[in-house]
């Protein structure tokens, strides 16, 4: 059950529910009776903040496996838009999220086909379409948000150009980047010398040039950390070959408990704006959003007039260091 005493609901625009699993292609609750305790909670929030939204998030990465059987049909897909839309509605919440990760690819062990670059867009149609039925019982407008792969291969199995126009907000997941070597996973730019390494401000140009206007972009700041053990002789880690990953945990643990022992070295990457730990001793390499990456972000957000942030998840900086900072660059 979530603890939603923690929340500063006065420093945030929506809170996104997750997840709800795609279960027989609908929208599925797989505890109703906690998710229920769960959304009073939420909607109580609202006392704090009479303009707080409150959304269900459909899928995940673990619970993206019935979303392309889901959408295969007209039939079908109208079924699941309505399940998704009637969950919201029974519990008088504010709008859909949909986290398909991903279209046209395999994810997590997912099906897919490659049917599914057009049925993504369809599928958000049949959204909207449900949500506009409902709109005219209660005469409350509702949102259709979703997130994204924030990497280009994401472009090449999706509409964006189409889908967008049923959307709200396009939430880009610009974060888990540097798979292949020990390199920056929420990096605001570029450092690296590898053409394919993704960066924040790449996956805005990349979107913004698939069709999706810059106002409805919403870049991703990572609350958590992610380690990795490297091997060589090396002084920062930084592009050392991944021989495992070691568990970090979230910013609060990552300031307060890691930052403060002196094998933890920090260092700061000027051109990605992007900070890392490295700890010679057991080669475990850390990288991770704090405070100065976070004004870069927010700053780069207000230059380029995108329409806000967003963060996985609220549970991992439970001290709100890097909350209070988006509050104070981006004026919630």
């Amino acid at each position: 059950m979530a603890d939603t005493s923690i929340i500063e609901a006065y420093k945030l625009t929506h809170i996104n529910y997750a997840f709800v699993d795609v279960k027989n292609n609908r929208a599925f609750l797989h505890n109703e009776k906690t998710d229920t305790i769960n959304f009073k909670n939420l909607t109580g929030l609202k006392l704090k903040n009479p303009s707080l939204k409150i959304l269900i998030s459909v899928g995940g990465w673990t619970w993206s496996k019935g979303f392309s059987d889901a959408v295969l049909t007209d039939t079908s897909r109208k079924a699941f838009a309505e399940s998704a839309v009637a969950i919201m509605a029974k519990y008088d919440l504010d709008g859909v999220d949909i986290d398909w990760e991903y279209p046209g690819m395999k994810g997590d062990s997912n099906v897919y086909r490659p049917e599914d670059k057009e049925h993504y867009t369809l599928m958000f149609k049949e959204l909207r379409a449900a949500l506009d039925t409902l709109q005219q019982t209660t005469g409350k407008r509702y949102l259709l948000t979703t997130a994204v792969g924030g990497f280009s291969n994401f472009l090449h199995h999706t509409e964006m150009d189409k889908a967008q126009q049923y959307l709200d907000y396009v939430n880009l997941m610009t974060y888990d980047y540097g798979w292949r070597t020990a390199s920056h996973h929420t990096n605001l730019y570029n450092a690296s010398k590898d053409s394919m390494a993704n960066s924040a401000d790449k996956a805005v140009a990349a979107f913004m040039s698939a069709g999706v206007p810059v106002s409805k972009l919403v870049m991703g700041i990572a609350f958590y950390g992610r380690g990795l053990i490297v091997e060589g002789d090396t002084k920062r880690g930084i592009d050392g070959k991944i021989t495992s990953r070691a568990h970090v945990g979230g910013y609060s643990y990552i300031k307060d408990s890691l930052l403060t022992q002196k094998n933890y070295r920090s260092y700061w990457d000027k051109k990605a704006k992007a900070p890392y730990i490295f700890n010679a001793t057991d080669k475990e390499f850390i990288t991770y959003d704090d405070e100065r990456s976070v004004k870069y972000k927010c700053k780069y957000v207000l230059r380029h007039k995108l329409a806000g942030v967003m963060f996985w998840e609220y549970v991992d900086d439970p001290k709100g260091y890097l909350l209070a900072v988006i509050g104070e660059r981006l004026g919630n």
